[in-house]
């Protein structure tokens, strides 16, 4: 009992004396933990409103319970299928069209020697990230209207113009490569930053053992991004289904709803253009969850497939 008792003092010493050591740290650390709770727990308090006819008139607490009612409502509707075959299909096809072009571009930066040239390319890659959204579209739509350069090309070799933005088959994919055009640069950021803590020595090695450079990719510079590459799969596996309503809402005619239409535009309109606000809450609410699935179950299978490292 002495020896117990003795032990769990030491541990509480060690752990004061940790405290005050560390004391500055976790001031630091103090800023970042209340804005956490201020923008990402507290709001969490009104996602009470998707278990309730909500009212305004009532508030949050005082409007009659409606359980799962917004839940039933949202999965039987006849928009049910189409949303969520929407939104899968544009996240899932982004997700592998766009997460190998980063890869290959921060590989392709590594290779060249010149820090001047490639400070350069690096900037222009960039620079399509800090453009807007609303930018971005507008030019999509410059581009590619009916009397746009795209279509005077295609005039040249058809005889006739192809209506892109209207065009329900098109969306998906301009609103991919676009995506993939303006966040390319900007992603490959941290798998250059991984590239550029390679030791030296283990190309120099190469070299003298006779290594190309398709070799020296293969063995050292996968390796050490693979870490980096695993992790950024599942987080992009985990946010499979939060498709930015902007750019999808900004893009949307009235002839390419059939294949626009995703949950996220779903939930601005009916929440905020319908007034709405606890079928919205519900069907956001549900889209999170899915979400969390999702995570839970690709770094489950990531962790099987990778000798159990996930995150």
């Amino acid at each position: 009992m002495l020896d117990k008792s003795h032990l769990k003092q030491q541990k509480r010493r060690s752990r004061i004396r940790r405290l005050k050591r560390d004391k500055w740290l976790y001031v630091l650390l103090i800023p970042g933990v209340v804005m956490t709770l201020v923008f990402k727990y507290f709001p969490m308090y009104g996602a009470i409103i998707a278990f309730k006819f909500y009212n305004p008139m009532l508030g949050i607490l005082k409007s009659p319970w409606a359980g799962l009612e917004h839940f039933r409502e949202f999965i039987f509707s006849p928009n049910f299928t189409v949303l969520l075959t929407n939104t899968l299909k544009i996240s899932i096809y982004g997700l592998f069209l766009g997460f190998l072009p980063p890869i290959l571009l921060a590989l392709s930066l590594n290779q060249i020697l010149n820090k001047k040239i490639k400070q350069k390319i690096q900037l222009i890659l960039y620079a399509p990230n800090f453009i807007s959204i609303v930018v971005i579209v507008g030019m999509l739509f410059l581009f590619l209207s009916a009397n746009g350069p795209i279509n005077s090309l295609v005039e040249k070799f058809t005889g006739s113009p192809i209506m892109f933005m209207s065009n329900p088959a098109y969306f998906r994919t301009i609103y991919i490569l676009s995506g993939i055009w303006q966040g390319m640069g900007w992603a490959s950021i941290l798998y250059t930053a991984t590239l550029a803590g390679v030791s030296t020595d283990l190309y120099e090695a190469a070299n003298i053992d006779g290594a190309n450079i398709l070799q020296k990719i293969y063995h050292i510079d996968l390796p050490a991004l693979k870490p980096v590459m695993v992790i950024n799969f599942i987080l992009a596996a985990g946010n499979i289904m939060n498709v930015g309503h902007e750019k999808a809402f900004l893009m949307q005619t009235s002839m390419n709803i059939p294949t626009s239409e995703i949950i996220s535009t779903y939930v601005y309109k009916i929440g905020l253009q319908s007034g709405n606000y606890a079928y919205s809450a519900a069907v956001g609410l549900f889209n999170m969850v899915i979400n969390v699935v999702l995570l839970l179950m690709v770094n489950s299978i990531v962790k099987r497939m990778n000798d159990g490292q996930g995150i």
